[in-house]
């Protein structure tokens, strides 16, 4: 079942999002990716999606470099090869350092190839279920529009809903809002916003009734993160600190947390996202998927790895028109009852259209 790289195509979409994604890292209003497209000889396309920022404030890398180096770098070395298996592309790139997101970029776009190439779904091809998947909804707004941003994400069926929060947030305010939705998940999402801060400013937020808090402190502070998760009773969740396998191994021998988010861009691409699913598996680390702000290509990888039966806990997935007047892809991502059937056509099951 090899297959071999004829063509490599790189695509450039920006587009405004309805509504503006605030973090305390950033405020978002429009979004810039680069798809990529692999043709195979037999004439099938893969499809991948870059999702680095314009600017370097989630990662270092960012869309004018991850496009450089994929179109100089990576494509180059995967031109024209033949691969026996999806995982010789993240083999072909192992010389080149760092540079994950441009990696995932074009190495799920090999997954997809394989998938088509064999028939199968992309989520059966990784060894995943065909069961629907349950949607979550990040709100990132203003506090005064937190409310009503929640009971809109809840009035669209969503069962787990993430905030942003700082060490600013209203603690007493979150909780009395989060108990007014008994039956639906709550995240809290810090992003690293509390290094620098006392211990007992997060842990105002221990009552608050969250499922998890992610990334309170920066990417390097594992003692700041082993010293919360011995104190608090809500679960410590790692985002930006996991870019890797042997990151999951720290975070497990310093005990530094309780949960792992996976993004495959941040990690470098399917091969070795599925190496830490592995390790999560055997060490009894719960998982979920987390999103980028992405399109619809992005977002159908990530239904399929949220497939995997080792994941049980709800990531960030929304509707097509959660983000986006319209999508780049057809159907477009569509929830139903809270969840998100998965398709069952070869590869991510969606074209491309732009």
């Amino acid at each position: 079942m090899a297959v071999t790289i004829s063509d490599i195509q790189f695509d450039p979409v920006k587009q405004p999002l309805k509504q503006p994604f605030l973090t305390v890292l950033q405020r978002v209003e429009a979004r810039e990716v680069t798809i990529v497209t692999l043709r195979d000889t037999d004439g099938r396309e893969g499809y991948g999606e870059c999702v680095a920022f314009d600017t370097p404030w989630y990662t270092e890398e960012t869309v004018a470099g991850s496009r450089f180096v994929m179109e100089q770098v990576l494509a180059p070395l995967l031109i024209d090869q033949r691969l026996a298996e999806p995982s010789d592309a993240d083999r072909l790139f192992s010389s080149v350092k760092g540079n994950r997101m441009a990696k995932a970029a074009m190495e799920m776009a090999v997954w997809d190839l394989f998938a088509k190439s064999a028939g199968l779904p992309l989520h059966l091809f990784v060894g995943g279920t065909a069961e629907p998947v349950p949607a979550g909804v990040v709100v990132a707004a203003e506090s005064g529009e937190i409310e009503s941003r929640i009971q809109q994400a809840v009035d669209c069926g969503y069962r787990r809903i993430k905030l942003k929060i700082s060490p600013t947030s209203d603690a007493a305010l979150l909780e009395k809002v989060i108990k007014n939705y008994p039956d639906t998940s709550f995240y809290a999402d810090a992003n690293g916003s509390f290094s620098g801060h006392r211990l007992e400013v997060l842990q105002k937020f221990d009552q608050v009734g969250f499922s998890l808090i992610e990334q309170p402190y920066e990417e390097q502070q594992w003692i700041l993160h082993r010293d919360a998760r011995k104190t608090m009773k809500t679960q410590i969740c790692l985002d930006e600190s996991i870019a890797s396998l042997e990151d999951a191994k720290r975070m497990v021998e310093q005990q530094a947390g309780d949960i792992i988010v996976l993004k495959m861009g941040r990690l470098g691409g399917w091969t070795e996202t599925l190496k830490l699913v592995e390790f999560c598996r055997q060490q009894q680390v719960e998982m979920w998927v987390g999103g980028m702000i992405e399109f619809g290509i992005s977002k159908a990888h990530n239904l399929a790895l949220a497939s995997l039966p080792e994941i049980k806990l709800t990531g960030d997935f929304s509707a097509s028109d959660h983000f986006w007047k319209k999508d780049i892809i057809a159907p477009e991502i569509r929830v139903e009852q809270g969840e998100i059937k998965l398709s069952q056509d070869p590869g991510i099951g969606y074209r491309l259209t732009i």
